[in-house]
C-alpha cells in the first residue's frame, strides 16, 4: 500500500504525467456529457422498457457505457470500429502486402489505421440502418422523412466517428490506449447502476447466494490479476565476444512469455462477433417474408445469452482469437533469428529451427492455459446464475476482466514513465 501511495505521488508530482492524466480524465467526462445526449424522435420511455425485457440488449449496453439505453449520438459506440478492425487484421494475416505495410513502423500502422477508419464507416451506417428498423418496429421510433432518417443516420456515425477520434487522442496525449480506456470509461460508468439491479435480485432467502456471488467477485478478480502477471521465463546465454583487443564477456538473460500475451483484445472480438447474430435476428424478425422470420427467431433463441449455444459458441470464439493475436503479437522464428543475431543460444536447444520450435511449443502450452482462463471468464454469468439461481446477473466476468486488465496495463505504462523520467535525470 506504501509503495502505491509513493507512485501515486510520484505522478502527481511530474508534470508532463499529470498533464497526461488531466487530459484522459477530461476527455471522460466529455464522454459521460455525450452519453447523455439522446437522438431527437427516440420515445425514451419505450426503449428503456425494451431493455428491461430483453437480456441481449442489456448485455449490449454496458459495453457501449450507457449510450445506448440513453439513445445518445454515441449509441453504436466503438463497436463498429472494433469490428472493422478485426476485419483488418484479418486480411492483415492474408494478404502479404498489407502484412508487409504493418512491418513498416510509424508510417504503416498509420496507413493500417486509415484503412481502418475508411472500412469503419460503412459497417456504422449498416449498423445505424438496422438499429432504426429495429426501433421503428418495436414502435420506439416514428415514421422519418427521408431528410429526418439522413439526420438519423448521419448522427450515428458521426457519434461512433467522435468515439473513435476521443481513443485516439487519449492514445497520443493522455495515458494509454485510448479504445481500450474508452471502453474501460464507458463499464465503469455503468457500474453503481449495474450494483443497484444486481443487489436488487437478492433477497432474505437469498443470503447464501450473496456469498457465493462475493466470493466468486474476489476471485475472478484475484485469478485475472494472477495471469495478467504470469510469465514463463525462458533462459537465454549469451557466449563470450571479441571486438578488436577487447574481450566481452558472456551474459545470461531472460525472455518473458506472458501466460495472456493478447491481453484483453479476444474478449472484446468475441463480444463483437458473439453478438451479431441476435442483432441480426432482432433486424429481420418482423419481415414480411415468413421463412426469413422464422430463421431470425430460430437465430433468436438459439444465441439467448442465457442459452448452452451462445455461451459455447462466446467460450470458442475467445480461444480462437486469443492464438490468433498471439500468433499476430509474438513471433517465435523472428525472437529466435533475433537471439542468434546477437550470439545467444537456449539452454540445451540449437539455435535457429530448433529454437522456433522449441518457443513455438512453449507459446502454444502457455496461450492454452490463457485462452482457456479467458473463455471461463467471458462465460462466468453463466456459470454463476446456474449455481446461485440469479437469472438476473447483470455483472459479468467480461466486464471486470476488461477493468481490471486495462487498470493493470495503465499502470504499468505510468509505471515505466516514472523509470524513465529517473533515467532521465542521471543523465541530465
Amino acid at each position: 500500500m506504501k509503495e502505491i501511495k509513493e507512485k501515486i505521488k510520484l505522478l502527481l508530482n511530474d508534470k508532463e504525467l499529470k498533464r497526461k492524466l488531466i487530459f484522459t480524465l477530461f476527455i471522460f467526462l466529455v464522454f459521460r456529457v455525450f452519453a447523455f445526449m439522446p437522438v431527437p424522435a427516440i420515445n425514451l420511455d419505450k426503449l428503456r422498457l425494451l431493455f428491461s425485457q430483453n437480456q441481449f440488449l442489456s448485455l449490449l449496453d454496458i459495453f457501449s457505457g450507457g449510450t445506448l439505453i440513453n439513445f445518445s449520438i454515441m449509441a453504436l459506440g466503438l463497436n463498429p470500429y472494433i469490428n472493422a478492425s478485426i476485419i483488418v487484421q484479418l486480411l492483415t494475416a492474408i494478404f502479404p502486402k498489407l502484412e508487409q505495410l504493418s512491418k513498416e513502423g510509424e508510417y504503416g500502422r498509420h496507413k493500417i489505421n486509415q484503412y481502418t477508419r475508411f472500412l469503419t464507416a460503412p459497417l456504422t451506417i449498416v449498423q445505424a440502418v438496422g438499429i432504426f428498423v429495429l426501433l421503428k418496429n418495436q414502435q420506439i421510433v416514428g415514421a422519418l422523412s427521408p431528410l429526418e432518417f439522413f439526420s438519423f443516420t448521419f448522427t450515428m456515425v458521426a457519434g461512433t466517428f467522435i468515439l473513435v477520434w476521443f481513443g485516439e487522442l487519449i492514445s497520443e496525449y493522455g495515458l494509454g490506449n485510448g479504445v481500450s480506456l474508452i471502453i474501460f470509461a464507458g463499464i465503469v460508468g455503468r457500474i453503481p447502476l449495474l450494483l443497484g439491479r444486481t443487489v436488487a435480485v437478492f433477497n432474505q432467502e437469498l443470503l447464501f447466494n450473496i456469498i457465493i456471488f462475493l466470493v466468486v467477485a474476489v476471485f475472478v478478480i484475484a485469478a485475472i490479476v494472477f495471469i495478467n502477471e504470469a510469465v514463463r521465463r525462458i533462459p537465454v546465454y549469451y557466449a563470450k565476444r571479441i571486438r578488436g583487443n577487447r574481450v566481452y564477456q558472456g551474459a545470461t538473460n531472460y525472455l518473458p512469455l506472458k501466460l495472456n500475451q493478447a491481453g484483453v483484445i479476444p474478449i472484446i472480438f468475441a463480444v463483437s462477433f458473439v453478438l451479431f447474430p441476435q442483432l441480426l435476428g432482432n433486424f429481420l424478425v418482423y419481415t414480411k417474408n415468413p421463412i426469413i422470420s422464422q430463421i431470425a427467431s430460430f437465430l433468436i433463441t438459439l444465441f439467448n445469452p442465457s442459452g448452452f449455444f451462445y455461451n459455447f459458441f462466446y467460450f470458442i470464439l475467445v480461444i480462437g482469437f486469443t492464438y490468433f493475436y498471439t500468433v499476430i503479437v509474438f513471433n517465435p522464428k523472428k525472437i529466435s533469428e533475433e537471439i542468434q543475431k546477437h550470439g545467444g543460444f537456449v539452454p540445451g536447444i540449437r539455435p535457429g529451427t530448433a529454437t522456433t520450435q522449441y518457443l513455438q511449443r512453449i507459446l502454444y502450452r502457455i496461450t492454452s492455459v490463457g485462452a482457456i482462463f479467458l473463455g471461463l471468464v467471458a462465460i462466468m454469468p453463466a456459470i454463476v446464475s446456474k449455481i446461485t439461481g440469479l437469472s438476473d446477473l447483470v455483472i459479468g466476468g467480461t466486464g471486470i476482466l476488461i477493468v481490471v486488465s486495462v487498470i493493470l496495463e495503465t499502470f504499468k505504462m505510468i509505471e515505466a514513465q516514472l523509470v524513465m523520467r529517473s533515467y532521465d535525470k542521471f543523465v541530465r
